[in-house]
């Protein structure tokens, strides 16, 4: 005696050796012996052997109309013998019952398993959606492999190259252009990027680079909405004294500018004024929610993405020639720069001059405070005794003869780059730093002594992080440090200058210590913050890779940091050199580069031989600019 049954979830033929009341031994059409359960069994019969009942039930269930079998079977639920008997006219033979039950089996969107050789017809609409999907995975499968082959052949398939930086970047995985590319990847053994590259569909590395940032963190675009203008601020005690910024010339969000008045006895009163949205820009407004997700401004080679409209920085930057609502701290200084007393007030400031770096640095630097002879310009007095009085605020500190470190600017004009070295510490930045530094630790202060809440920035143990409760920073030598004098580029300074100007009136402040906005926008900033600082020295590193192939250098020195980690001269770009002996740190040598892949923003760089010294590499500095892991 034979039999029919069903086994993980494939119908199977079989000789029946023994039987009991549970179960049957078997042995399978292929000769395999198994234990059968009786509720597993479909069908019983005498003739013909299993290999051949199976060779002829599927001969004939391929011949079967699977539309005509949904129709027979009517909307009663039914068994495979009785459906089998009215398909066929007659009492079914083995293979003929066989035939049907394959068929049933193997055709689940017209039949429903209902239960043990039992099914139901599919009703009619479902019967037609599910048509419909198979139809359209037809067409969609046919459509990825025309895709694949063409990928595979070099060609860029027309609805892949519409989508190319989201499928590189921020694909959706259920996409079929996403399905074909991974399919492509796979066939020619090429990474996602690398492959859309040889198909010619990343003819910019610098917009690609971008795209995957923008994708990310602006989702929407840059642009902004239209918004309501903030709210004129308040009438304000006016100055009386005109101010001077000082800026490079792309700078549009001029947050801080200085006035000077000279005292009698050598000393002078120092007035440090900010721009003050917070006057204006009210919190929980739209344009307040837009700086909160917003965060900061971006800066990149090049250009920048503003965390405020345009219009708004127009409104509040301190731009000259204007009289400009400002939070300013006033310091009375000594002739021998010690301070005598500090004031803080809102009040309308008489901005005088933008002064930039290009053209201030060639007159305003040590040789020229040095040399009484040397050629005069706007603001010298004051820049001069700005320049003696920040030197004092950072021996104060505990900070003096640090150092000097080299920064790097980039111009990018099209595809032509230049990068220039700037020593960090000079007299410009001194000067700014030290004014700024000054600010921000005397209104830290200001929050701890009224115990109004404010976001600090906190340092211990070389670690450097934002922090509600007031906590020294070790790095600067201060006992309290906020961030408050960037109000149109970041929202943290925005918040603290809305809470320093409430405890300078004494008024109730716009955030209590448990308002859960902060501990939002103290999370949600450094989590932006990092980023876009990470994005930026990204951008500084591809354009480095630029630098070197546009200017067709192939080899230069560099200064080792540890093992075959090495600093290159001339740039902010920190790589790994290949083929070196054992190296020690600061140790100066020669490489060689090239390969450079601008998309992986990378580059072969071998040893060459050592170098005549140069100068030490600083560990914050390199900290600052090492790639990420």
């Amino acid at each position: 005696m034979y039999l029919i049954y069903e086994e993980d979830g494939d119908i199977k033929a079989g000789t029946i050796l023994s039987e009991s009341d549970a179960a049957l031994q078997v042995e399978s059409q292929h000769g395999k012996r198994a234990k059968v359960k009786v509720n597993h069994v479909l069908l019983r019969y005498p003739s013909p052997p299993p290999a051949q009942t199976m060779e002829e039930a599927r001969h004939q269930a391929a011949g079967i109309d699977l539309d005509f079998l949904w129709e027979a079977a009517g909307e009663a639920e039914f068994g495979f013998a009785e459906l089998a008997g009215e398909y066929f006219g007659l009492a079914p033979a083995a293979p003929q019952a066989v035939a049907i039950l394959l068929s049933l089996h193997q055709a689940p969107i017209y039949f429903y398993k209902k239960g043990k050789g039992r099914y139901k017809a599919a009703p009619a609409d479902a019967l037609a959606a599910a048509k419909a999907a198979l139809e359209r995975k037809a067409r969609e499968a046919a459509q990825r492999a025309e895709w694949v082959a063409d990928m595979v052949r070099g060609e860029l398939p027309i609805p892949i190259g519409l989508q190319v930086f989201q499928l590189l970047h921020k694909p959706d995985k259920n996409s079929l252009e996403y399905k074909a590319l991974q399919e492509a990847c796979t066939a020619t053994g090429l990474t996602p990027v690398a492959l859309m590259d040889r198909c010619g569909a990343i003819p910019s590395s610098h917009e690609y680079h971008l795209q995957a940032f923008l994708l990310e963190h602006f989702p929407r675009g840059i642009g902004f909405p239209e918004l309501h203008p903030p709210e004129p601020p308040p009438e304000l005690p006016p100055a009386d004294s005109p101010a001077f910024s000082i800026d490079d010339a792309a700078t549009t969000e001029i947050d801080d500018a200085f006035s000077v008045i000279f005292r009698p006895d050598g000393g002078a009163r120092v007035g440090i004024h900010i721009a003050a949205p917070a006057l204006g820009l009210l919190p929980g407004s739209d344009l307040d929610r837009l700086a909160a997700t917003r965060l900061s401004t971006v800066y990149m080679p090049g250009g920048k993405i503003t965390m405020l409209p345009e219009g708004l920085i127009d409104h509040y930057t301190l731009a000259e020639n204007r009289d400009c609502p400002a939070l300013s701290l006033y310091a009375e200084v000594g002739p021998d720069y010690a301070i005598r007393g500090l004031e803080s007030r809102p009040d309308q400031v008489r901005i005088a001059a933008n002064l930039r770096h290009e053209t201030l640095e060639p007159l305003f630097n040590e040789q020229s405070i040095r040399n009484p002879e040397a050629a005069d310009y706007p603001f010298r007095r004051e820049l001069e005794w700005l320049w003696g009085f920040a030197c004092h605020l950072e021996a104060a500190r505990g900070k003096a003869d640090q150092v000097q470190r080299h920064d790097y600017v980039f111009k990018v004009e099209g595809e032509h780059v230049q990068i220039l070295p700037r020593v960090r510490g000079n007299p410009i930045d001194k000067v700014v730093s030290e004014l700024m530094i000054l600010a921000n630790s005397r209104w830290g202060a200001l929050l701890a002594e009224r115990q109004v809440a404010g976001l600090y920035r906190a340092q211990a143990g070389g670690k450097v992080r934002m922090t509600l409760q007031p906590a020294p920073h070790e790095g600067l030598g201060l006992d309290f440090y906020t961030w408050s004098t960037s109000p149109l580029r970041r929202y943290v300074d925005l918040l603290n200058q809305r809470q320093i100007i409430a405890a300078i009136r004494e008024e109730s402040p716009p955030y209590a210590a448990n308002d859960t906005r902060l501990f939002t926008a103290l999370r949600d900033f450094e989590l932006a913050y990092d980023a876009y600082n990470d994005f930026q020295r990204r951008m500084e590193r591809y354009w480095c890779l630029r630098w070197l192939s546009q200017e067709g250098i192939g080899e230069l020195a560099g200064t080792v940091i540890k093992e075959n980690l090495v600093r290159l001269e001339g740039m902010p770009y920190i790589g790994r050199v290949s083929g070196a002996p054992a190296l020690s740190p600061g140790q100066s040598i020669r490489c060689s580069v090239g390969e450079f892949d601008l998309l992986n923003v990378d580059m072969a760089c071998r040893y060459l031989g050592v170098e005549p010294a140069l100068a030490a590499v600083d560990k914050a500095d390199v900290e600052a600019t090492l790639p990420a892991d």
